[in-house]
């Protein structure tokens, strides 16, 4: 019987611009996206007055002072890890263009991407060489347990990529004089842990080049990660006051001093400029001007034509989460893809009971007389038993 939910459902999902949707909204498209204001926002750098970053998977860049932005990429692949070159004039980026993920450059000003590497491998865009001639990325081409992952630089113009002496290193900065690098050993910055303190926990390190040393700068038992070197301050993001927020440490004082004091969201992806660093947080863009060390909100209007918020026939059968039998195993009662459908046995239509592209149905029950199916659902804010009519008719 579930073979038949190959059957398609019309699914409308979320619009990804505006403001949020009240708690408990059942149609996601009746809240008309605020394009004055877009969030969900991410992977932003920084060069001058330009500010690139990713939305719904596209590159776009916009004035470091906010206004509209401009869409620098259009396939239908994901495109993120944007990175400007110390010129400015060229983007590095990590894309799928081609069904993998590896590494592209790009005119800031738009064209056609140049593909730099071709390893079956996820290849992850983590900044430009200081010369401005190369691109610093991470890959697990080369490891065992596809959790070791080690740095390599690829020419802009082209060439083989060759692999750093750092035996495990993800995000990274150098020091003015490029003769030392900061670094993370381990890579998690990309999971959904809040304040994790395991053994995976993310420290700073740095890396002498011509004396062969490494130093372990940071001992905080959760996270410090996105190490930014710029004169004699490492600027990183640690949650050792509950949330991510901007650190600095003065490499001749060695101390350790916070920075932002945002009180709801983590600062996330932050991203070194010349003189400022900008990151988001609850979805919006911000610039910390690192003379002043105060924090503006962008304000970016984006008019994108949001093709994965329209409506498509999307197939469930491979999403199934629960089920349940009718009393005279006529039909069987299914939750997919957090809809509540009730399927023939052998010969019939399949019904939607729900159908609230909004909402998350599951867990359905058939009562006892065959004649009403209950479920749970997320439709007020909180999971509550809901029931219908079987036959589908009925509220």
């Amino acid at each position: 019987a579930a073979s038949a939910l190959g059957l398609a459902l019309l699914l409308l999902t979320p619009a990804l611009a505006g403001a949020a949707l009240p708690t408990g909204a059942a149609d996601p498209v009746a809240a008309a996206p605020d394009f004055s204001d877009t969030r969900l926002l991410r992977f932003p750098d920084i060069n001058g007055d330009q500010v690139v970053f990713t939305y719904a998977g596209d590159l776009w860049t916009v004035s470091a002072q906010g206004g509209e932005a401009r869409r620098l990429t259009a396939a239908p692949g994901y495109a993120s890890q944007a990175k400007f070159s110390p010129d400015g004039k060229s983007i590095a980026f990590s894309g799928n263009y081609d069904g993998n993920n590896d590494l592209y450059v790009v005119d800031a000003a738009g064209g056609e991407p140049r593909r730099l590497t071709w390893h079956p491998s996820f290849d992850r865009v983590i900044d430009w060489q200081p010369d401005g001639q190369s691109i610093r990325f991470q890959s697990g081409r080369e490891s065992n347990t596809g959790r070791d992952l080690q740095l390599f630089t690829v020419p802009a113009a082209g060439g083989l990529p060759v692999k750093m002496i750092l035996p495990t290193a993800g995000l990274s900065s150098y020091s003015p004089d490029g003769k030392v690098i900061a670094f993370n050993r381990v890579t998690t910055e990309t999971r959904t842990w809040k304040r994790y303190k395991g053994g995976w926990a993310q420290d700073i390190w740095t890396y002498d080049f011509a004396a062969n040393r490494s130093q372990q700068i940071t001992d905080w038992a959760g996270t410090d990660n996105f190490p930014m070197w710029q004169g004699d301050t490492i600027w990183y993001t640690s949650d050792r006051t509950g949330r991510l927020q901007v650190w600095a440490y003065d490499t001749k004082s060695k101390q350790h001093r916070q920075v932002t004091f945002h009180d709801e969201y983590d600062v996330k992806n932050p991203s070194l400029g010349p003189g400022a660093i900008v990151y988001e947080n609850g979805g919006w863009l911000y610039v910390l001007d690192l003379k002043t060390e105060k924090s503006r909100k962008l304000t970016v209007s984006l008019h994108s034509d949001n093709v994965l918020t329209r409506p498509e026939i999307k197939v469930v059968a491979d999403q199934i989460t629960g089920s349940d039998a009718a009393p005279d195993a006529k039909r069987v009662a299914f939750a997919a893809r957090g809809d509540i459908f009730t399927v023939p046995a052998e010969k019939g239509d399949v019904r939607n009971l729900t159908a609230t592209p909004g909402v998350r149905e599951m867990a359905p029950a058939w009562s006892p007389d065959g004649k009403q199916v209950a479920w749970l659902s997320d439709k007020s804010g909180e999971y509550e038993i809901w029931l219908a009519a079987a036959d589908g008719t009925g509220e």
